[in-house]
């Protein structure tokens, strides 16, 4: 009979300690920007208005993320692991009344490319870790490339971008061990506890997808569509896997990463190549402008669902994957997302973090894969037909296309060059915005409320308990009781029951208050 007994505990080491032992010799310093000025403030972007745009000119968030984005060569910096397919989208129902894009219109089949993927380990890392899965479809539309970029998650950790590149470095590897630091991990958390509700999806079953098929997508963020007489409604994407929901038992998962590391590309692959096609039914929930305002948060705020109840999904078509990659390097690897693609119809919403992903992402590519990335064959327009580039952009390292040919290079001019042409139907949609441009504080806009319904009445009682499990197996490997205790007080602001039933899984006495420093009032 096997040994089923469970392996001791190992005693914290020197790589365990290493965050302590800075801790220890080194004291608080002056936080600048890379050019040494001194900063006041690095957890919110400046906005127009609460709720407005972020502005150009925050030229302490735009350093950060650009430098951030130049962090590791070649891989991605996040979503590094992941596999992909072809296929075709196919608009089944009307959505003229509310979205002018011609990929929807009734009967379109527009060819589409699926990148998924996991997001904090390397291209090398297993399929199978406890990690949000990245979803993103490229549509190759008569109208351009329009990408959405989503997660199997409808949530993420942040609703300010600032805070994007902080939250990356703590799931990445300790810069001095150069190890998986649970540390890390949880003293981000328990400093923000806007992190809550991503961090119960993360933590419940869905955490670990049974492989790229059976698991939802979601657009995640609110983006806005335009109708042909100028009227916008606020959207939200989900894209539910006719596959059915399946996840894997944490037991098996942690096998599978030693054993077949590579099984959710190996399962897409082989699913495709039987003529086992994966499909997805694409749905919007639908927002009104008036109904946006009477929402009791902000309805831009990516920690934050839209209940279905009250808005309904509306089916928009289906995506079928039904063509294998021919080398991944060339049309995986090098695809290039980015949220900024949208056609006529589609736009982006004041989310915040949409807003600093429209530029993080574009800015990203033209270092990952080079200037002219958009001529690969994979990311280029023109791999539809009905599709004709012509700009003002040309020359730059790889120019490997007819460069604009003898065009004049400069707008406006009376050569013939590229021109406005209907301009009322592919104009944006004016917006008005107004407000003090400042960094406006959102830490504490309401982070338990919807975490709360996902636990009382999302989750069942299997579920509570697994995730609970879940949470405590990797939070006890923390080695300082401080993160442990204020992350605990976390979940005890989401349900005193959750709270409870974590203390006594990781035998915490509760009666010891945390840390000065904590950010959190404890319940306890």
């Amino acid at each position: 009979m096997a040994n089923t007994k469970q392996p001791d505990l190992k005693e914290p080491g020197p790589s365990d300690n290493q965050l302590f032992d800075f801790k220890k010799s080194h004291k608080p310093e002056q936080l600048t920007t890379g050019y040494g000025r001194p900063l006041g403030e690095r957890s919110t972007v400046m906005t127009v208005g609460p709720r407005g745009p972020i502005l150009l000119s925050d030229f302490p968030y735009i350093e950060d993320v650009q430098r951030f984005d130049r962090e590791r060569i070649p891989e991605r910096v996040v979503h590094a692991k992941g596999g992909g397919a072809f296929g075709v989208f196919e608009a089944t129902d009307d959505l003229s009344d509310i979205c002018k894009a011609k990929v929807f219109k009734r009967g379109t089949k527009t060819r589409v490319l699926m990148r998924f993927s996991t997001v904090a380990g390397e291209s090398g890392s297993a399929d199978t870790v406890r990690d949000p899965r990245g979803f993103a479809i490229k549509m190759y539309t008569d109208e351009g490339i329009w990408d959405l970029v989503g997660n199997n998650t409808p949530i993420f950790f942040l609703r300010d971008p600032f805070l994007f590149q902080m939250f990356i470095h703590s799931q990445k590897r300790n810069p001095q061990t150069h190890l998986k630091d649970p540390n890390m991990v949880w003293d981000f958390f328990a400093n923000h506890p806007m992190a809550t509700h991503q961090f119960m999806f993360l933590y419940s079953e869905r955490g670990v997808p049974d492989g790229f098929r059976h698991m939802h997508g979601y657009g995640s963020h609110t983006f806005k569509m335009v109708n042909d007489r100028n009227e916008f409604v606020w959207v939200k994407f989900h894209m539910r896997t006719d596959q059915g929901i399946k996840n894997l038992d944490p037991t098996k998962a942690k096998i599978l990463a030693g054993e077949q590391p590579d099984y959710a590309l190996a399962d897409l692959y082989n699913a495709i190549a039987k003529k086992e096609y994966p499909s997805w039914t694409v749905y919007v929930q639908v927002v009104t402008h008036e109904q946006a305002k009477n929402l009791p948060f902000n309805p831009f705020d990516l920690t934050k669902v839209f209940s279905q109840k009250q808005f309904p999904l509306r089916r928009v078509g289906k995506i079928t994957l039904n063509e294998n990659a021919e080398n991944y390097f060339a049309q995986i690897e090098q695809a290039a997302f980015s949220p900024a693609h949208m056609p006529p119809g589609i736009e982006a919403s004041p989310d915040k973090m949409l807003q600093g992903r429209l530029f993080s992402y574009a800015d990203t590519h033209l270092h990952r894969v080079g200037t002219n990335h958009h001529l690969i064959p994979v990311n280029n327009p023109e791999t539809n037909k009905n599709v004709k580039v012509c700009m003002y952009q040309r020359d730059g390292a790889m120019q490997t296309g007819h460069n604009q040919g003898g065009a004049p290079n400069y707008y406006r001019n009376t050569f013939n060059g590229p021109d406005v042409t209907d301009r009322s139907r592919h104009l944006e949609h004016a917006t008005f915005e107004s407000g003090m441009a400042a960094r406006h504080e959102a830490s504490d806009d309401d982070n338990y409320s919807q975490p709360r319904v996902f636990y009382q009445k999302v989750l069942d009682e299997r579920g509570r308990a697994h995730m609970i499990d879940n949470i405590a197996e990797h939070l006890q490997q923390c080695t300082d009781q401080d993160i442990v205790r204020r992350s605990i007080a976390i979940f005890a602001n989401v349900d005193d029951d959750l709270g409870r039933r974590l203390a006594q899984k990781l035998n915490i006495d509760t009666s010891k208050k945390t840390s000065p420093t904590a950010t959190v009032r404890s319940k306890y």
